[in-house]
């Protein structure tokens, strides 16, 4: 097997060591100002600087196979430490972990499925394993807020919807505006984004094609297939934690569970 990669990663490896001299400097400022958090981002970039290694040799492998297995194990991989991060931030809605990681599914892989119809990407690992990765961390961060969201707005107006329960509104009746609320406040970044995408800042993938040489034409063409799907991954993602969450605030007698929303 060819290592000769191993050497040019270790050789590009000289600039990103050099740029720790910016990380000293943070600590540096974080130690005169007493802000203990020192350690703390010794740790970050050490775990950053390891994690990011890792995978680059793990990419680097699955670029050099021609099985697509690889493919969907390195999807499911990402979906389920999305899945579990999600569910911790949302940790007090039952099963979260479980809704979380099966919204995120069901939002990256429809969307990654009409991508792939429509031809806009080949089903190559260089292509599929980065598109899922954006995808996949833009769901995580939607579904987990959504999750997190639509518990707290239901246990501030417990009174509210336990009245219209009483008069005869189903679930879905009665957590309409805070189901609303939720979704709007988890998916309002990511429009948002996509409203200043280019006005403000140059997206990541758009600033690595034009750094890696690429025209800045290019560039932009596939940021734009890149917030069209963040978007539409991020809205299905969101959604789908909003259906899956209501069967365990509710009993089966359209009840609310109370216990949900007394452990903080």
């Amino acid at each position: 097997m060819d290592f000769d990669w191993v050497m040019d990663f270790l050789r590009g490896m000289v600039k990103p060591v050099a740029a720790l001299a910016v990380v000293l400097m943070a600590v540096a400022l974080s130690y005169f100002q007493k802000l203990g958090l020192e350690g703390e981002m010794v740790y970050s970039i050490f775990r950053a600087f390891l994690q990011l290694s890792v995978i680059g040799f793990v990419l680097q492998f699955i670029f050099t196979q021609a099985n697509s297995g690889w493919i969907v194990l390195a999807y499911f991989f990402m979906v389920s430490v999305a899945g579990y991060t999600a569910g911790q931030r949302a940790k007090h809605v039952p099963r979260g972990k479980y809704v979380a990681g099966a919204s995120i599914l069901a939002g990256t892989a429809v969307t990654m499925f009409l991508l792939l119809v429509l031809n806009v990407f080949p089903f190559t690992p260089r292509y599929i394993i980065p598109v899922a990765g954006m995808m996949v961390g833009n769901a995580m961060t939607v579904t987990g807020v959504t999750m997190k969201r639509l518990r707290d707005d239901i246990k501030i107006q417990l009174n509210l919807v336990e009245t219209a329960l009483a008069l005869g509104a189903t679930p879905r009746q009665a957590t309409l505006q805070q189901v609303k609320r939720a979704l709007v406040i988890a998916l309002s970044p990511v429009l948002d984004n996509a409203k200043t995408v280019g006005l403000i800042s140059l997206p990541g993938a758009m600033t690595g094609l034009i750094m890696g040489g690429a025209s800045p034409i290019e560039a932009i063409q596939l940021q734009i297939v890149v917030m069209n799907m963040l978007v539409g991954a991020s809205t299905v993602s969101s959604i789908m934690s909003t259906y899956l969450c209501w069967p365990a605030f509710f009993t089966k007698a359209h009840q609310l569970e109370i216990h949900v929303f007394r452990s903080d």
